[in-house]
């Protein structure tokens, strides 16, 4: 039975029916549809639509249909139902009656789906920006490895001045931390709760719409009813921060496929990432991201192809727009994948650093820091650039590099060089002087990916209250031990935090020292909103300091980040090597049944 069929006297062909129900699409919305249906039963009680038995009926009607979904999700799609809002009101319908065929009182489906398709947004971004955090932290930390990793960089693919393998991983860093901060400002644009706009004209219902957004976690409700319904700047919005981050991947895959290659070498991708020829058997294909660059061309498409649907139309819900919903869950899903795909190839490249440097040796790299050298003996920088010209002519005339050239070869461009002129010329020299904020020098890079705007220091009383909070969150996810306030009050002294620009705490770790050898890392937790920005290294690090200035030579973490220590040097070991009180710690973790942890440990005598 369809919600409209009293003004019909015949039934829609089947080929209609399969043409235009969206059921099989739409039915990922399901739980938010009923979290909207929950909230306008709430909002229809307060102006008398129903009473509180009713409301009762309803909203327990409606957690059965959830608990039944996640158990059956595959039954919805068994029903004949043209949308999951008609399925879900059947449902209800079904279970307890009448009263369930009052819930759609002074709301329409174009009220109703598109504040089910921002709940789902919301839930989405915020899954995709985790992964993105995820993802920047595990570069930030592989950059932190390669801070010296010399090599040469490129202008229209020509080698260019020397750089570093960590700078080019910062580079990415720094495409995929903006796409976080879009991601983010696209999501407060549109946090405005659609429901309570009606088909076009607003609900005749008083219903209080401000209270409305509220329980549902907008900001505001919408202005105006009528934009309202014809509004997808959001699903617009969000595809192009899918589209750009993928755009951002892409960029860097060809960049890796490029490293990658045999001319090249810089770099070698894991197997777990890479296919073979059915012909060729010496054959390694970078087919992960070749996909990833792929499927960023789709991303791009789906972009274009919602903005061309809904330039041509009118305001006020025309059916166009159901075409919406499946082109954002693809590029929802892709992007998804692409993201972790990615997280994977960094996590395990291996650089070949020997090839890396003789790459930069054996160029021209060093011709700019020849011009600086030049302006340092008093020379006009246009008159250094010439002469610098000039010289790498000569040395390509006698098969040689600048550094290779005699100090009698420099003189007939310039008799002011100098012995000097050879420190100058090597690339180690030319990356160190590189220290300016964003530069390539080994130092600043360790310091940017060490997060620049955060500070690190041990934990003041004022700080307790923030720590407290920091370390309660992450129990609650499983992520850490559980801690009282009072052990951490009294372990306050054990505590590194790192505070932001505002001085507030976004992140905190701890020590527990077991014997004068062996020391424990503890309630390591970084703020949300800051993962992504380097926090967690930068914590780890300085607490494995502290472990060092104590005496200590072995640090270890139970975890389930492996990526993330591995990267600062940690190494698998065995859980039955750890003390019996670490062991005893487990019965406190929520989960000890199902536990998916494993051991690690950094030697300090070798750091």
């Amino acid at each position: 039975m369809t919600m409209w069929g009293g003004r019909f006297q015949n039934s829609a062909s089947q080929l209609f029916k399969l043409f235009n129900d969206s059921l099989s699409v739409d039915c990922q919305m399901v739980l938010q549809d009923i979290e909207g249906s929950i909230a306008w039963a709430e909002a229809l009680t307060s102006v008398s639509v129903l009473d509180h038995d009713e409301l009762e009926s309803i909203v327990q009607g409606l957690h059965d249909i959830k608990e039944s979904v996640i158990l059956q999700p595959d039954q919805i799609l068994q029903s004949q139902a043209e949308d999951i809002h008609s399925w879900v009101e059947q449902q209800l319908v079904a279970k307890i009656g009448s009263a369930g065929k009052k819930l759609h009182t002074g709301r329409s489906r174009n009220d109703q789906v598109v504040t089910d398709f921002k709940l789902w947004c919301r839930e989405k971004a915020s899954l995709l920006d985790s992964l993105l955090a995820q993802l920047i932290e595990t570069i930030e930390c592989k950059a932190l490895e390669e801070a010296e990793s010399t090599m040469p960089s490129y202008t229209h693919l020509q080698r260019a001045q020397p750089i570093t393998f960590g700078f080019w991983l910062q580079a990415i860093s720094a495409m995929l931390k903006k796409d976080r901060q879009r991601l983010a400002l696209s999501s407060e644009i549109n946090n405005q709760c659609p429901l309570g706009s009606g088909a076009i004209a607003g609900t005749a219902f008083a219903i209080d719409r401000h209270q409305l957004a509220e329980k549902l976690g907008f900001q505001n409700p919408t202005e105006n009813a009528l934009e309202t319904v014809s509004d997808r700047d959001f699903v617009v919005d969000f595809l192009y921060s899918i589209a750009t981050n993928m755009l951002h991947l892409s960029r860097a895959c060809e960049d890796l496929i490029f490293f990658n290659s045999d001319e090249v070498g810089f770099i070698k991708l894991d197997d777990s990432v890479t296919s073979g020829s059915s012909l060729m058997p010496q054959k390694k294909n970078p087919d992960a991201l070749e996909l990833i660059r792929g499927k960023a061309a789709t991303a791009i498409s789906d972009l274009n192809a919602l903005m061309i649907t809904l330039k041509g139309l009118s305001l006020g819900y025309n059916k166009d727009l159901q075409q919406d919903k499946s082109v954002l869950f693809a590029a929802v899903e892709s992007w998804q994948q692409c993201l972790l795909m990615f997280q994977q190839v960094i996590s395990c490249i291996t650089t070949c650093k020997e090839k890396m440097l003789a790459s930069a040796q054996q160029s021209f790299v060093n011709a700019t820091e020849l011009a600086d050298y030049m302006v340092s003996l008093g020379v006009p920088f246009r008159l250094a650039h010439e002469q610098t010209g000039q010289l790498v002519v000569f040395a390509e005339h006698k098969g040689k590099y600048l550094q290779e050239l005699s100090l009698e070869d420099f003189h007939q461009v310039n008799a002011d060089i100098t012995e000097e002129v050879y420190q100058w010329l090597d690339v180690k020299h030319a990356l160190t002087r590189r220290e300016a904020f964003g530069g390539t020098a080994p130092a600043r890079v360790r310091n940017a990916s060490r997060s620049g705007d955060i500070e690190i220091g041990c934990a003041q009383a004022a700080d307790a209250e923030e720590v407290i909070k920091l370390v309660d969150y992450w129990a609650k996810t499983g992520d850490n031990l559980p801690r009282t306030k009072n052990n951490v009050l009294t372990n306050l002294m054990s505590f590194k935090v790192a505070k932001n620009k505002q001085a507030k705490v976004v992140g905190c770790g701890s020590l527990h020292i077991y014997d004068d050898s062996l020391v424990e890392i503890r309630s390591l937790g970084v703020a949300p909103q800051s993962q992504g920005a380097g926090v967690g290294a930068a914590l780890v690090l300085e607490l494995m300091k502290q472990a060092a200035a104590l005496g200590l030579t072995k640090v270890f973490v139970l975890t389930r980040k492996q990526t993330f220590f591995s990267h600062l040097g940690f190494e698998l070991t065995s859980l039955d090597s750890l003390p019996e009180k670490v062991l005893k710690d487990c019965q406190y973790c929520l989960r000890k049944e199902a536990c998916d942890e494993v051991a690690m440990i950094y030697h300090l005598v070798n750091h």
